[in-house]
């Protein structure tokens, strides 16, 4: 018993240095960031981590290699779940999503993606936060045809004049936006 004691409290030990060493190194790679959008009475904070590319094929089939492939989850970005934090209620895609915290993630498509916005935001790599908890889900089309950039990036866009700001998802050669309005 006294053994089993001595190497539970190495695993612990062990665990309670490495992690937080594994996520410091992790975010080395895919540095934390954070975009504020404030405007017109709206405010929204998304914190994710940037990713690179370094020449590889980031959205595509899954027969080509491709980093995401079409049609299965990807928690937008790396690292920790990306964290979207409203303050205000919004009408995303026209439909309405109450003011909060949730985490973001997208189901990359050929021709359009799927983003889902999702209770569970406090979660750490790229499992799937499960579709039952989701709080919103909408479709937007996909641009495959945009400027290269080897850093994945979120921004904000907007207002046009219809009142419509788009949050823009840009990574490799495809930019998705998504577009939100207040409530």
């Amino acid at each position: 018993m006294k053994k089993f004691l001595i190497i539970l409290g190495i695993i612990v030990a062990v665990l309670a240095v490495g992690l937080p060493l594994f996520k410091k190194y992790t975010k080395s790679h895919s540095p934390v960031a954070v975009v504020a959008y404030e405007k017109d009475g709206a405010s929204i904070k998304v914190t994710y981590c940037r990713p690179t590319a370094k020449g590889r094929l980031i959205f595509g089939e899954k027969s080509s290699g491709a980093l995401q492939p079409f049609g299965q989850y990807w928690r937008v970005g790396a690292n920790e779940a990306t964290t979207f934090e409203t303050k205000t209620n919004l009408v995303v895609n026209g439909k309405e999503l109450k003011a909060g915290r949730y985490s973001l993630y997208a189901i990359p498509g050929a021709s359009n993606w799927t983003i889902a916005f999702n209770s569970h935001w406090d979660r750490w790599g790229a499992m799937a936060p499960g579709a039952a908890t989701d709080v919103l889900r909408v479709e937007v089309p996909a641009n495959n045809a945009a400027p290269p950039k080897d850093v994945f990036e979120i921004s904000f866009e907007g207002p046009d004049a219809t009142g419509t700001t788009k949050m823009n998802l840009h990574w490799d050669k495809t930019a998705v936006a998504v577009p939100i309005q207040k409530k």
